[in-house]
């Protein structure tokens, strides 16, 4: 067998301890898949006395440059999160000539473009996979499995804590509150959810593999974001009524031109594959011109499959190092060179159907009233619900929409919420049928 490939860890938290129990643990079962043992060299963390992990206290460090100065350690795994020091600490790992993986989406999502270039200029690689969809092989299929096709559109449920709250919500009917909670409790959803209920988390994701799927660099910025805090349970029961489910979507289409980029609470089909996708899991809805409809399903977070994603990586690099090569998959499936750089669609000339939920007064012509200010903005309607007092003594009215441009639905909803029949904001959810 060939010598070994030794492996430093940066930061020794969930996902890390996770990875360091893999390589410890499942050391033969390695040597055997690369030809050579993968071997846990040194393990750095900030504060070594909170590590709840069991392992030998020789691997432990505070010093940086316990894995940066040493030789032997050609990978280096970064899993500390955040923008910095994580960045720096990627560029130092580059600059040292090492080869990387990281689970850091929002740093992916964020300086994706400076790290892959850094790392293509030295002749390195970086593994990645762990950065979106959790134990999914999200990456790899897109970058590999799917070479062959122009991806057509990419649809996810890439956001365990908020698909889990939907879930709740539409199984049991409680409150978004009351089931954030008990996500919190269950360890489920951080003391801070906004990256999670808000659509961030999702958001990361989505331009990490858009820029893998379509050949061009997606930002952070370019992503429409728009979260489920405002979604009650009359509005799961309605679409349940209406033959849908709500999910929080990331949605991304090319169509050779431009891209479409958005993240937001998603009426689909209750039929279709994604709408049954429910609890912490994920699910990942690929369309290619060649291969059709691919779904990707499993947990997106998480210790252990996290850190299987991980270890994944750090074997397909430990095969590299083994052979003297590197770079023989370009980490965004085409050079750095051969990336383009498609516009962006502005989210105003989206065209979709959309559910409305109108909360007005119990009187005549209300309905009309509503209607005409739909018709004025070129919005026609395609069914109309409506029912008896709610709690709050206001009537709901639901309409279903034709297509419509994002545009005018924005215009028509400002309109109504002015008027003086109306006693709440709209609720308005865009609705996908063609996934």
């Amino acid at each position: 067998m060939a010598k070994p490939i030794y492996v430093g860890i940066i930061g020794l938290g969930t996902v890390g301890s996770g990875v360091a129990k893999i390589l410890l643990e499942k050391g033969d079962l390695l040597a055997k898949r690369v030809g050579a043992p993968v071997v846990l060299k040194r393990i750095v963390d900030k504060y070594p006395d909170r590590v709840k992990l069991k392992v030998a206290k020789k691997l432990l460090s505070t010093n940086l440059e316990d894995i940066f100065g040493d030789d032997e350690i050609s990978i280096v795994v970064e899993l500390v999160g955040g923008y910095e020091p994580a960045r720096s600490f990627i560029l130092k790992a580059i600059e040292r000539g090492k080869h990387v993986v990281t689970a850091n989406k929002a740093l992916l999502a964020a300086h994706g473009k400076e790290i892959f270039t850094a790392a293509g200029r030295k002749g390195v690689d970086i593994g990645f996979e762990a950065s979106v969809g959790g134990g999914i092989p999200v990456i790899r299929a897109l970058r590999e499995g799917l070479v062959a096709d122009h991806i057509q559109s990419i649809l996810g449920i890439m956001n365990g804590t908020s698909n889990y709250i939907l879930t709740k919500m539409t199984d049991e009917g409680s409150s978004f509150g009351d089931v954030l909670k008990e996500a919190q409790a269950k360890g489920y959803a951080e003391a801070d959810p906004a990256y999670d209920v808000e659509g961030i988390d999702a958001a990361h994701k989505l331009a990490i593999i858009s820029t893998l799927a379509y050949g061009s660099f997606v930002r952070l910025e370019d992503i429409y974001t728009e979260g489920i805090a405002s979604i009650e349970p009359v509005d799961i029961a309605f679409a349940r009524e209406l033959g849908y489910r709500v999910k929080l979507l990331a949605i991304s289409r090319c169509d050779g031109q431009s891209i479409e980029v958005r993240v937001h609470p998603t009426m689909i089909p209750s039929e279709h594959l994604l709408a049954n996708v429910n609890g912490v899991y994920n699910a990942f809805y690929v369309r290619g011109d060649a291969v059709g409809q691919v779904l990707l399903y499993g947990l997106g977070a998480g210790m252990m499959p996290t850190g299987s994603a991980v270890v994944g990586d750090i074997v397909d690099l430990s095969r590299n190092v083994l052979k003297g090569t590197t770079q023989r998959v370009p980490a965004l499936s085409c050079a750095i060179d051969q990336m383009r750089s498609l516009p962006i669609k502005p989210m105003d000339d989206l065209v979709c159907r959309c559910y409305m939920r109108f909360s007005v007064v119990d009187s005549p012509g209300v309905l009309s009233k509503i209607a005409g200010v739909l018709g004025r903005n070129g919005i026609s309607i395609e069914s109309v619900i409506q029912k008896g007092r709610d709690v709050r003594g206001s009537v709901p009215i639901v309409m279903m929409t034709h297509e419509a441009r994002e545009s005018d639905v924005r215009k028509a909803v400002a309109k109504i919420d002015r008027l003086d029949v109306v006693t709440a904001k709209t609720m308005f959810i865009r609705i996908e049928n063609t996934i």
